[in-house]
Protein backbone atom coordinates (compact mmCIF):
# COMPACT_ATOMS: atom_id res chain seq x y z
CA UNK A 1 0.00 0.00 0.00
CA UNK A 2 1.28 3.67 -1.15
CA UNK A 3 0.57 6.82 1.22
CA UNK A 4 -1.13 9.33 -1.69
CA UNK A 5 1.70 11.75 -2.78
CA UNK A 6 -0.72 14.44 -2.57
CA UNK A 7 -0.58 14.13 1.16
CA UNK A 8 3.05 14.56 1.17
CA UNK A 9 3.68 17.51 -0.82
CA UNK A 10 5.62 18.55 2.50
CA UNK A 11 8.24 16.48 4.55
CA UNK A 12 6.33 17.97 7.60
CA UNK A 13 2.33 17.34 6.43
CA UNK A 14 0.60 15.98 8.94
CA UNK A 15 -2.02 14.52 6.86
CA UNK A 16 1.92 12.68 5.15
CA UNK A 17 2.48 11.67 8.96
CA UNK A 18 -1.33 10.37 9.42
CA UNK A 19 -1.14 8.35 6.31
CA UNK A 20 2.41 7.08 7.22
CA UNK A 21 1.45 5.74 10.86
CA UNK A 22 -2.29 4.40 9.13
CA UNK A 23 -0.03 2.45 6.83
CA UNK A 24 2.56 1.39 9.02
CA UNK A 25 0.11 0.16 11.29
CA UNK A 26 -1.84 -1.86 8.85
CA UNK A 27 1.07 -4.36 8.28
CA UNK A 28 4.64 -5.57 8.03
CA UNK A 29 7.03 -3.08 6.40
CA UNK A 30 8.24 -5.54 4.09
CA UNK A 31 7.11 -4.09 0.31
CA UNK A 32 9.27 -1.02 1.59
CA UNK A 33 11.99 -3.17 2.32
CA UNK A 34 11.58 -5.45 -0.28
CA UNK A 35 15.05 -5.64 -1.35
CA UNK A 36 16.28 -6.62 2.06
CA UNK A 37 14.48 -9.31 3.52
CA UNK A 38 16.41 -9.52 6.17
CA UNK A 39 14.93 -6.40 7.94
CA UNK A 40 11.45 -6.69 8.56
CA UNK A 41 8.70 -4.75 11.37
CA UNK A 42 7.37 -8.49 12.39
CA UNK A 43 6.97 -7.72 16.28
CA UNK A 44 9.53 -10.23 18.38
CA UNK A 45 9.22 -11.71 21.95
CA UNK A 46 9.11 -8.13 23.66
CA UNK A 47 6.55 -6.32 21.59
CA UNK A 48 3.32 -7.76 21.78
CA UNK A 49 1.29 -6.46 18.47
CA UNK A 50 -2.03 -6.17 20.01
CA UNK A 51 -0.96 -3.65 22.97
CA UNK A 52 1.41 -1.40 19.90
CA UNK A 53 -0.12 1.01 17.04
CA UNK A 54 2.80 0.31 15.53
CA UNK A 55 6.08 -2.31 15.52
CA UNK A 56 9.35 -1.50 14.98
CA UNK A 57 12.23 -2.60 12.47
CA UNK A 58 13.26 -5.79 13.90
CA UNK A 59 16.72 -7.53 13.12
CA UNK A 60 18.86 -10.13 14.92
CA UNK A 61 22.87 -9.26 14.22
CA UNK A 62 23.09 -5.21 13.26
CA UNK A 63 20.90 -2.39 12.55
CA UNK A 64 21.38 0.88 10.99
CA UNK A 65 19.17 4.22 11.72
CA UNK A 66 19.82 6.93 9.09
CA UNK A 67 17.83 9.62 7.72
CA UNK A 68 18.42 8.69 3.71
CA UNK A 69 18.10 4.67 2.68
CA UNK A 70 21.44 5.22 0.00
CA UNK A 71 23.33 5.62 3.24
CA UNK A 72 21.42 2.71 5.74
CA UNK A 73 22.33 0.44 2.72
CA UNK A 74 25.72 1.05 2.89
CA UNK A 75 26.25 1.05 6.81
CA UNK A 76 24.41 -2.78 7.05
CA UNK A 77 26.24 -3.83 4.33
CA UNK A 78 29.44 -3.28 6.03
CA UNK A 79 27.83 -5.09 9.21
CA UNK A 80 27.51 -8.17 7.19
CA UNK A 81 31.46 -7.52 5.90
CA UNK A 82 32.16 -7.82 9.44
CA UNK A 83 32.82 -4.09 9.73
CA UNK A 84 31.61 -3.58 13.52
CA UNK A 85 29.58 -0.33 14.57
CA UNK A 86 32.15 2.30 13.95
CA UNK A 87 33.05 1.05 10.52
CA UNK A 88 29.62 1.69 9.64
CA UNK A 89 29.07 4.83 11.09
CA UNK A 90 32.01 6.67 9.21
CA UNK A 91 31.03 4.94 5.77
CA UNK A 92 27.72 5.94 6.67
CA UNK A 93 29.11 9.48 7.51
CA UNK A 94 30.93 9.64 4.53
CA UNK A 95 28.15 8.75 2.63
CA UNK A 96 25.67 11.31 3.64
CA UNK A 97 27.82 13.70 2.41
CA UNK A 98 26.64 12.74 -0.90
CA UNK A 99 23.26 11.27 -0.79
CA UNK A 100 22.31 13.87 1.84
CA UNK A 101 23.72 17.15 0.53
CA UNK A 102 21.77 19.44 3.00
CA UNK A 103 22.97 17.98 5.94
CA UNK A 104 25.53 15.69 5.52
CA UNK A 105 29.13 16.78 4.98
CA UNK A 106 32.47 16.68 4.59
CA UNK A 107 32.97 20.55 4.95
CA UNK A 108 31.01 20.62 8.44
CA UNK A 109 31.40 19.40 11.84
CA UNK A 110 29.50 16.98 14.38
CA UNK A 111 29.88 14.84 17.60
CA UNK A 112 29.94 11.19 17.85
CA UNK A 113 29.23 8.87 21.04
CA UNK A 114 30.74 5.38 21.01
CA UNK A 115 29.72 2.64 23.40
CA UNK A 116 32.49 -0.35 23.68
CA UNK A 117 30.95 -3.43 24.32
CA UNK A 118 34.37 -4.93 25.21
CA UNK A 119 35.84 -2.44 27.45
CA UNK A 120 31.95 -0.90 28.18
CA UNK A 121 34.05 2.32 28.07
CA UNK A 122 31.41 5.30 26.52
CA UNK A 123 33.85 7.81 24.50
CA UNK A 124 32.91 11.02 23.55
CA UNK A 125 34.33 12.23 20.09
CA UNK A 126 34.45 16.17 19.26
CA UNK A 127 34.75 16.92 15.69
CA UNK A 128 33.14 20.02 15.91
CA UNK A 129 34.22 23.20 13.73
CA UNK A 130 36.28 25.94 14.94
CA UNK A 131 36.79 29.63 14.42
CA UNK A 132 39.85 30.98 12.24
CA UNK A 133 42.52 31.83 13.77
CA UNK A 134 41.51 35.36 12.16
CA UNK A 135 38.21 35.59 13.99
CA UNK A 136 37.67 38.18 16.46
CA UNK A 137 34.69 38.98 18.56
CA UNK A 138 32.64 41.59 16.83
CA UNK A 139 33.41 40.33 13.21
CA UNK A 140 29.64 40.42 12.02
CA UNK A 141 29.15 43.26 13.41
CA UNK A 142 29.31 47.02 11.73
CA UNK A 143 30.97 50.13 13.13
CA UNK A 144 28.52 51.18 15.32
CA UNK A 145 27.67 47.19 16.93
CA UNK A 146 25.18 45.95 15.06
CA UNK A 147 24.93 42.71 13.37
CA UNK A 148 25.46 42.94 9.76
CA UNK A 149 22.41 40.82 8.16
CA UNK A 150 23.39 37.34 6.76
CA UNK A 151 27.38 37.83 7.27
CA UNK A 152 27.63 35.09 9.92
CA UNK A 153 24.76 32.93 7.67
CA UNK A 154 25.70 33.15 3.63
CA UNK A 155 29.64 34.63 3.61
CA UNK A 156 33.17 33.18 3.61
CA UNK A 157 32.93 34.63 7.16
CA UNK A 158 30.34 32.56 7.89
CA UNK A 159 32.43 28.93 7.69
CA UNK A 160 33.90 27.64 10.79
CA UNK A 161 37.20 25.25 10.50
CA UNK A 162 35.55 21.77 9.21
CA UNK A 163 36.19 18.84 11.33
CA UNK A 164 34.35 16.13 9.82
CA UNK A 165 36.91 14.35 8.28
CA UNK A 166 39.35 14.21 11.11
CA UNK A 167 36.73 13.16 13.30
CA UNK A 168 35.60 9.98 10.84
CA UNK A 169 38.85 9.47 10.57
CA UNK A 170 40.08 9.62 14.44
CA UNK A 171 37.15 7.27 14.97
CA UNK A 172 37.98 4.43 11.81
CA UNK A 173 41.69 4.66 13.23
CA UNK A 174 41.27 3.99 16.78
CA UNK A 175 38.20 2.35 16.95
CA UNK A 176 37.22 0.71 13.76
CA UNK A 177 38.54 -2.59 12.23
CA UNK A 178 38.23 -1.33 8.16
CA UNK A 179 40.71 0.43 5.62
CA UNK A 180 39.76 4.04 5.71
CA UNK A 181 39.79 2.90 1.26
CA UNK A 182 37.27 0.71 2.17
CA UNK A 183 34.45 2.55 3.82
CA UNK A 184 34.86 5.54 2.06
CA UNK A 185 34.56 3.61 -1.92
CA UNK A 186 31.20 3.17 -1.53
CA UNK A 187 30.41 6.94 -0.81
CA UNK A 188 32.73 7.67 -3.88
CA UNK A 189 31.10 5.25 -6.22
CA UNK A 190 27.62 7.07 -5.35
CA UNK A 191 28.83 10.44 -5.66
CA UNK A 192 30.60 9.47 -9.34
CA UNK A 193 27.63 7.42 -10.45
CA UNK A 194 24.59 9.90 -9.21
CA UNK A 195 21.73 8.91 -7.84
CA UNK A 196 18.22 10.05 -8.48
CA UNK A 197 16.59 13.14 -6.78
CA UNK A 198 13.90 12.47 -3.97
CA UNK A 199 10.85 14.35 -3.43
CA UNK A 200 12.06 15.35 -0.40
CA UNK A 201 15.53 16.46 -1.72
CA UNK A 202 13.96 18.60 -4.32
CA UNK A 203 11.60 20.24 -2.44
CA UNK A 204 14.83 21.23 0.03
CA UNK A 205 16.65 22.17 -3.00
CA UNK A 206 14.06 24.25 -4.28
CA UNK A 207 13.58 26.04 -0.95
CA UNK A 208 16.77 27.16 -0.63
CA UNK A 209 17.40 28.08 -4.68
CA UNK A 210 18.41 31.47 -3.33
CA UNK A 211 21.05 30.31 -0.71
CA UNK A 212 22.47 28.18 -3.38
CA UNK A 213 22.07 30.02 -7.09
CA UNK A 214 23.92 33.10 -5.97
CA UNK A 215 27.74 30.95 -5.70
CA UNK A 216 28.52 28.95 -9.80
CA UNK A 217 29.98 26.22 -7.61
CA UNK A 218 26.96 25.20 -5.83
CA UNK A 219 24.96 26.26 -9.43
CA UNK A 220 27.31 23.54 -11.39
CA UNK A 221 26.11 20.84 -9.03
CA UNK A 222 22.80 21.29 -7.69
CA UNK A 223 21.19 23.29 -10.61
CA UNK A 224 19.77 22.34 -14.32
CA UNK A 225 18.81 24.39 -17.30
CA UNK A 226 18.91 27.09 -14.39
CA UNK A 227 16.98 25.57 -12.01
CA UNK A 228 17.20 23.36 -8.63
CA UNK A 229 17.06 19.88 -9.95
CA UNK A 230 13.92 18.02 -9.82
CA UNK A 231 12.41 15.07 -8.15
CA UNK A 232 13.51 12.08 -10.33
CA UNK A 233 16.76 13.91 -12.29
CA UNK A 234 19.77 12.61 -11.42
CA UNK A 235 22.14 14.59 -9.27
CA UNK A 236 26.18 13.67 -10.11
CA UNK A 237 28.83 15.11 -7.82
CA UNK A 238 32.30 14.31 -9.82
CA UNK A 239 34.19 16.82 -7.70
CA UNK A 240 33.10 15.43 -4.59
CA UNK A 241 34.13 11.62 -6.06
CA UNK A 242 37.63 13.12 -6.65
CA UNK A 243 37.95 14.47 -3.17
CA UNK A 244 36.71 11.20 -1.62
CA UNK A 245 38.85 8.89 -3.70
CA UNK A 246 41.50 11.44 -2.35
CA UNK A 247 40.53 11.18 1.31
CA UNK A 248 40.81 7.60 0.34
CA UNK A 249 44.13 7.48 -0.72
CA UNK A 250 45.85 10.08 1.35
CA UNK A 251 43.94 9.95 4.40
CA UNK A 252 42.82 13.49 6.07
CA UNK A 253 45.53 15.12 5.17
CA UNK A 254 44.25 15.53 1.45
CA UNK A 255 41.56 17.63 3.37
CA UNK A 256 43.74 19.49 5.63
CA UNK A 257 47.41 20.09 3.68
CA UNK A 258 46.70 18.24 0.40
CA UNK A 259 44.98 19.25 -2.78
CA UNK A 260 41.64 20.04 -1.01
CA UNK A 261 43.31 22.20 1.46
CA UNK A 262 44.72 24.40 -1.29
CA UNK A 263 41.56 24.68 -2.89
CA UNK A 264 39.56 25.33 0.42
CA UNK A 265 42.10 28.36 1.07
CA UNK A 266 41.91 29.50 -2.37
CA UNK A 267 38.31 30.26 -2.62
CA UNK A 268 38.32 31.84 1.23
CA UNK A 269 41.14 34.02 -0.41
CA UNK A 270 39.04 35.06 -3.25
CA UNK A 271 35.99 36.09 -1.35
CA UNK A 272 37.31 37.87 1.80
CA UNK A 273 37.09 34.42 4.02
CA UNK A 274 38.87 33.85 7.26
CA UNK A 275 40.47 30.21 7.03
CA UNK A 276 43.39 30.09 6.03
CA UNK A 277 46.12 27.07 5.63
CA UNK A 278 47.46 27.26 9.00
CA UNK A 279 43.50 26.77 9.98
CA UNK A 280 42.97 23.76 8.20
CA UNK A 281 46.84 22.18 8.92
CA UNK A 282 45.75 22.96 12.92
CA UNK A 283 42.61 20.98 13.02
CA UNK A 284 42.06 18.24 15.88
CA UNK A 285 39.81 16.13 16.51
CA UNK A 286 39.37 15.89 20.57
CA UNK A 287 37.63 13.15 22.75
CA UNK A 288 36.43 13.82 25.87
CA UNK A 289 34.64 12.66 28.92
CA UNK A 290 30.76 12.61 28.13
CA UNK A 291 27.96 14.05 30.54
CA UNK A 292 25.72 11.06 32.56
CA UNK A 293 23.06 10.97 34.71
CA UNK A 294 20.75 8.69 36.33
CA UNK A 295 17.07 8.35 35.49
CA UNK A 296 14.87 5.65 37.11
CA UNK A 297 16.90 2.72 37.00
CA UNK A 298 18.91 4.20 33.62
CA UNK A 299 21.84 5.80 32.97
CA UNK A 300 21.89 8.62 30.24
CA UNK A 301 25.37 9.76 28.40
CA UNK A 302 25.84 12.54 25.80
CA UNK A 303 28.18 15.20 24.75
CA UNK A 304 29.64 17.48 27.00
CA UNK A 305 30.65 21.14 25.54
CA UNK A 306 31.19 22.44 23.13
CA UNK A 307 27.80 20.83 22.64
CA UNK A 308 24.98 21.79 25.30
CA UNK A 309 22.94 18.72 24.24
CA UNK A 310 23.60 16.15 26.88
CA UNK A 311 23.78 18.82 30.00
CA UNK A 312 20.13 20.08 29.03
CA UNK A 313 19.10 17.01 28.31
CA UNK A 314 20.15 15.09 31.88
CA UNK A 315 19.40 18.94 33.70
CA UNK A 316 15.63 18.36 32.55
CA UNK A 317 15.83 14.50 33.07
CA UNK A 318 17.08 15.50 36.53
CA UNK A 319 13.72 18.02 36.98
CA UNK A 320 11.16 15.55 35.62
CA UNK A 321 12.42 12.81 38.00
CA UNK A 322 10.20 14.29 40.77
CA UNK A 323 7.02 13.84 38.94
CA UNK A 324 4.93 10.70 38.15
CA UNK A 325 4.96 11.31 34.63
CA UNK A 326 3.35 7.54 33.73
CA UNK A 327 0.45 8.46 36.02
CA UNK A 328 -0.14 11.60 34.28
CA UNK A 329 0.18 9.72 31.04
CA UNK A 330 1.98 10.63 27.60
CA UNK A 331 1.03 14.28 26.28
CA UNK A 332 -1.35 15.15 29.08
CA UNK A 333 -1.87 18.60 29.61
CA UNK A 334 -0.49 18.13 33.06
CA UNK A 335 2.94 15.84 31.69
CA UNK A 336 3.57 18.93 28.90
CA UNK A 337 3.13 21.70 31.46
CA UNK A 338 5.85 20.14 33.67
CA UNK A 339 8.10 19.18 30.62
CA UNK A 340 7.47 22.51 29.40
CA UNK A 341 8.53 24.42 32.94
CA UNK A 342 11.60 22.08 33.02
CA UNK A 343 12.59 23.43 29.89
CA UNK A 344 12.72 27.08 29.75
CA UNK A 345 14.72 26.45 33.10
CA UNK A 346 17.17 24.50 31.10
CA UNK A 347 17.49 26.54 28.37
CA UNK A 348 18.28 29.53 30.38
CA UNK A 349 20.76 28.00 31.95
CA UNK A 350 22.16 27.11 28.15
CA UNK A 351 22.24 30.75 27.22
CA UNK A 352 23.92 31.75 31.05
CA UNK A 353 26.73 28.94 31.25
CA UNK A 354 27.55 26.78 28.24
CA UNK A 355 30.29 27.36 25.59
CA UNK A 356 33.62 25.87 24.69
CA UNK A 357 35.54 24.50 28.08
CA UNK A 358 38.74 25.02 26.16
CA UNK A 359 38.05 28.86 26.93
CA UNK A 360 35.71 29.20 29.67
CA UNK A 361 34.89 27.32 33.15
CA UNK A 362 31.68 25.32 32.53
CA UNK A 363 30.17 24.58 35.96
CA UNK A 364 29.44 20.91 34.30
CA UNK A 365 29.00 19.31 38.08
CA UNK A 366 26.41 21.87 39.28
CA UNK A 367 23.88 22.06 35.83
CA UNK A 368 23.83 17.73 36.75
CA UNK A 369 23.54 18.26 40.26
CA UNK A 370 20.31 16.40 41.64
CA UNK A 371 20.11 18.72 44.65
CA UNK A 372 20.24 21.59 41.97
CA UNK A 373 17.64 19.95 40.39
CA UNK A 374 15.74 19.90 43.30
CA UNK A 375 16.12 23.30 43.53
CA UNK A 376 15.04 24.32 40.51
CA UNK A 377 11.70 21.79 40.93
CA UNK A 378 10.83 23.51 43.84
CA UNK A 379 10.34 26.91 41.26
CA UNK A 380 7.95 25.03 39.43
CA UNK A 381 4.32 25.46 39.96
CA UNK A 382 1.85 22.42 39.61
CA UNK A 383 -0.68 24.84 38.25
CA UNK A 384 0.52 27.83 36.28
CA UNK A 385 3.41 28.65 33.76
CA UNK A 386 5.96 30.55 34.46
CA UNK A 387 6.44 33.45 32.06
CA UNK A 388 9.93 33.27 30.38
CA UNK A 389 10.47 37.18 31.76
CA UNK A 390 10.39 35.96 35.36
CA UNK A 391 13.23 33.06 34.86
CA UNK A 392 16.78 33.67 35.30
CA UNK A 393 19.21 31.63 34.91
CA UNK A 394 20.25 29.78 38.21
CA UNK A 395 23.40 29.66 39.91
CA UNK A 396 24.72 26.04 39.75
CA UNK A 397 28.27 26.88 41.03
CA UNK A 398 27.49 25.80 44.73
CA UNK A 399 26.49 23.05 43.50
CA UNK A 400 30.09 21.96 42.15
CA UNK A 401 32.85 20.10 43.25
CA UNK A 402 36.97 20.27 43.44
CA UNK A 403 29.58 19.33 30.03
CA UNK A 404 22.12 18.49 11.34
CA UNK A 405 21.23 14.95 10.61
CA UNK A 406 21.70 11.88 13.08
CA UNK A 407 22.44 8.28 12.74
CA UNK A 408 22.57 5.32 15.08
CA UNK A 409 24.50 2.07 14.50
CA UNK A 410 24.45 -0.94 16.76
CA UNK A 411 26.57 -3.92 15.80
CA UNK A 412 26.32 -8.08 17.16
CA UNK A 413 28.96 -7.57 19.85
CA UNK A 414 27.09 -4.94 21.42
CA UNK A 415 28.71 -2.01 20.03
CA UNK A 416 26.89 1.09 19.76
CA UNK A 417 27.44 4.34 18.19
CA UNK A 418 25.45 7.94 17.97
CA UNK A 419 26.12 10.69 15.35
CA UNK A 420 25.06 14.07 14.89
CA UNK A 421 26.69 16.41 12.06
CA UNK A 422 26.21 19.44 10.57
CA UNK A 423 26.51 21.83 8.12
CA UNK A 424 24.43 23.96 10.62
CA UNK A 425 21.65 25.68 8.05
CA UNK A 426 20.32 23.77 4.72
CA UNK A 427 23.44 22.97 3.15
CA UNK A 428 25.44 25.34 4.93
CA UNK A 429 26.55 28.71 3.75
CA UNK A 430 25.58 27.45 0.29
CA UNK A 431 28.94 27.86 -0.88
CA UNK A 432 30.70 24.91 -2.45
CA UNK A 433 34.41 25.14 -2.69
CA UNK A 434 35.59 25.22 -6.36
CA UNK A 435 36.62 21.71 -7.57
CA UNK A 436 35.94 20.66 -4.63
CA UNK A 437 32.19 19.73 -4.37
CA UNK A 438 32.66 20.28 -1.02
CA UNK A 439 29.78 22.07 0.73
CA UNK A 440 31.08 24.58 3.39
CA UNK A 441 29.45 25.10 6.80
CA UNK A 442 28.33 28.79 8.40
CA UNK A 443 28.50 27.35 11.93
CA UNK A 444 30.14 30.25 13.16
CA UNK A 445 26.37 31.37 13.97
CA UNK A 446 26.36 29.62 16.33
CA UNK A 447 28.40 31.49 18.45
CA UNK A 448 26.60 34.53 20.15
CA UNK A 449 27.79 37.06 17.68
CA UNK A 450 26.77 39.74 20.19
CA UNK A 451 25.24 39.10 23.78
CA UNK A 452 21.51 38.93 23.74
CA UNK A 453 20.68 38.54 19.82
CA UNK A 454 19.36 35.49 19.06
CA UNK A 455 20.69 33.30 15.99
CA UNK A 456 19.13 31.59 13.28
CA UNK A 457 17.08 29.37 15.49
CA UNK A 458 16.05 31.84 18.16
CA UNK A 459 18.79 31.12 20.51
CA UNK A 460 20.40 33.65 22.42
CA UNK A 461 23.58 33.48 24.55
CA UNK A 462 26.63 35.80 25.81
CA UNK A 463 29.72 35.84 27.02
CA UNK A 464 30.54 32.00 27.29
CA UNK A 465 29.77 31.56 23.57
CA UNK A 466 31.37 34.57 22.21
CA UNK A 467 33.93 34.69 19.09
CA UNK A 468 36.87 33.50 19.70
CA UNK A 469 40.31 32.40 17.26
CA UNK A 470 40.18 28.75 18.01
CA UNK A 471 37.19 28.42 19.72
CA UNK A 472 34.27 26.14 19.16
CA UNK A 473 30.84 27.36 19.12
CA UNK A 474 28.42 26.20 21.31
CA UNK A 475 25.85 23.52 20.01
CA UNK A 476 22.80 21.74 20.64
CA UNK A 477 23.67 19.03 19.16
CA UNK A 478 23.09 15.12 21.26
CA UNK A 479 24.03 12.16 20.14
CA UNK A 480 22.55 9.88 23.40
CA UNK A 481 23.18 6.80 24.29
CA UNK A 482 21.06 4.82 27.10
CA UNK A 483 22.56 2.15 29.73
CA UNK A 484 20.54 -0.17 31.62
CA UNK A 485 22.68 -2.59 33.99
CA UNK A 486 26.06 -0.78 32.21
CA UNK A 487 24.56 -1.77 28.57
CA UNK A 488 23.32 -0.37 25.77
CA UNK A 489 19.57 0.05 25.59
CA UNK A 490 19.11 2.84 23.15
CA UNK A 491 20.76 4.85 21.18
CA UNK A 492 19.56 7.80 19.74
CA UNK A 493 19.34 11.30 18.48
CA UNK A 494 17.73 13.92 16.24
CA UNK A 495 18.87 17.27 13.84
CA UNK A 496 16.40 20.24 14.55
CA UNK A 497 18.89 22.73 16.14
CA UNK A 498 17.32 24.43 19.40
CA UNK A 499 15.09 21.35 19.33
CA UNK A 500 17.26 18.89 19.09
CA UNK A 501 17.57 18.27 23.27
CA UNK A 502 13.83 18.74 23.22
CA UNK A 503 13.25 16.26 20.63
CA UNK A 504 15.50 13.45 22.50
CA UNK A 505 13.94 13.98 25.85
CA UNK A 506 11.00 13.34 24.85
CA UNK A 507 12.27 9.85 22.97
CA UNK A 508 13.51 8.89 26.02
CA UNK A 509 10.96 9.82 27.86
CA UNK A 510 8.28 8.14 26.18
CA UNK A 511 10.22 4.64 26.23
CA UNK A 512 11.00 5.28 29.75
CA UNK A 513 8.21 6.63 31.46
CA UNK A 514 5.11 6.11 28.82
CA UNK A 515 6.18 2.29 27.61
CA UNK A 516 6.13 2.92 24.08
CA UNK A 517 8.67 0.76 21.69
CA UNK A 518 10.89 3.01 19.44
CA UNK A 519 8.45 3.47 16.94
CA UNK A 520 5.63 4.75 18.91
CA UNK A 521 8.34 7.26 20.41
CA UNK A 522 8.97 8.79 17.39
CA UNK A 523 5.78 9.29 15.72
CA UNK A 524 4.22 10.64 19.06
CA UNK A 525 3.42 14.28 19.15
CA UNK A 526 6.13 16.62 20.53
CA UNK A 527 6.32 19.89 22.42
CA UNK A 528 9.04 22.41 22.75
CA UNK A 529 10.18 25.32 24.47
CA UNK A 530 13.56 27.09 24.86
CA UNK A 531 12.73 29.97 26.90
CA UNK A 532 13.25 32.86 24.75
CA UNK A 533 10.66 33.52 23.01
CA UNK A 534 7.92 32.47 25.68
CA UNK A 535 5.98 30.54 23.18
CA UNK A 536 4.58 26.89 24.09
CA UNK A 537 5.73 25.05 20.63
CA UNK A 538 3.64 22.16 19.63
CA UNK A 539 2.79 19.76 16.85
CA UNK A 540 -0.31 18.57 15.41
CA UNK A 541 -1.76 15.63 16.66
CA UNK A 542 -2.49 17.40 20.62
CA UNK A 543 -6.40 17.34 21.12
CA UNK A 544 -8.44 20.97 21.72
CA UNK A 545 -8.78 19.96 24.89
CA UNK A 546 -5.02 19.36 26.00
CA UNK A 547 -4.31 22.69 23.91
CA UNK A 548 -7.30 24.28 26.28
CA UNK A 549 -5.81 22.95 29.45
CA UNK A 550 -2.54 24.47 28.70
CA UNK A 551 -3.38 27.70 27.93
CA UNK A 552 -5.24 28.08 30.71
CA UNK A 553 -2.10 27.09 32.75
CA UNK A 554 -0.61 30.39 31.12
CA UNK A 555 1.23 29.07 28.52
CA UNK A 556 1.57 30.99 25.10
CA UNK A 557 0.66 27.56 22.33
CA UNK A 558 1.85 27.70 19.53
CA UNK A 559 1.06 24.92 16.20
CA UNK A 560 3.99 24.74 14.26
CA UNK A 561 5.51 22.50 11.45
CA UNK A 562 6.91 18.86 12.92
CA UNK A 563 10.13 19.10 14.78
CA UNK A 564 13.33 16.79 14.76
CA UNK A 565 13.90 13.48 12.83
CA UNK A 566 14.67 10.93 14.95
CA UNK A 567 16.68 8.08 14.27
CA UNK A 568 16.62 5.36 17.35
CA UNK A 569 17.73 1.88 18.00
CA UNK A 570 16.45 -0.02 21.06
CA UNK A 571 18.91 -3.27 22.28
CA UNK A 572 16.90 -6.01 23.52
CA UNK A 573 18.19 -9.61 24.68
CA UNK A 574 16.24 -11.20 21.36
CA UNK A 575 17.85 -8.24 19.26
CA UNK A 576 17.43 -4.93 17.54
CA UNK A 577 14.80 -2.87 17.40
CA UNK A 578 14.94 0.46 15.33
CA UNK A 579 12.86 3.05 13.55
CA UNK A 580 13.85 5.99 11.37
CA UNK A 581 11.53 8.60 12.31
CA UNK A 582 8.42 9.24 9.66
CA UNK A 583 9.16 12.98 9.38
CA UNK A 584 11.41 12.35 6.73
CA UNK A 585 9.96 9.47 4.20
CA UNK A 586 13.59 9.26 3.31
CA UNK A 587 14.91 7.95 6.34
CA UNK A 588 15.54 3.99 6.70
CA UNK A 589 16.35 1.40 9.34
CA UNK A 590 17.65 -1.75 8.33
CA UNK A 591 19.13 -4.46 10.06
CA UNK A 592 20.05 -8.44 8.91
Amino acid sequence: MRIPRALCKKPWSTACLAAAALVLSLGPLAPLHAESPVATSTPAVRYDIGDHIISPVFAQHGMVATEQQLATRIGVDILKRGGNAVDAAVAVGFALAVALPNAGNLGGGGFMMIHDAKTGKDTALDFREMAPARASRDMFLDPQGNPVVGRSIYTHLAVGVPGTVAGLAHALDKYGTLRLTDVIAPAARLAGEGFTVSPTLAETLAADREHLGRWPASRAIFFKDGRPLQAGEKLVQKDLAASLKLIARDGPAAFYEGPIARKIVAEMARHGGAIGADDLRNYRTVERTPVGGDYRGYRVISMPPPSSGGITIIEMLNILQHYPLREYGANSAQTIHLMAEAMKLAYADRAEHLGDTDFIKVPIQGLLSRAYADELAARISPDRATPSKEIRAGRPQPYESDQTTHFSIADQAGNVVAVTYTLNLNFGSGIVADGTGILLNNEMDDFSIKPGVANSFGLTGGDANAVAAGKRPLSSMAPTIVLKDGKPFLVTGSPGGSRIMTTVLQTILNVIDHDMNVAEASIAPRIHHQWVPDSLRVERGLSPDTLRLLEQKGHTVSLQPTMGRTQTIQLAPEGFYGYSDSRNPDGMTLGY
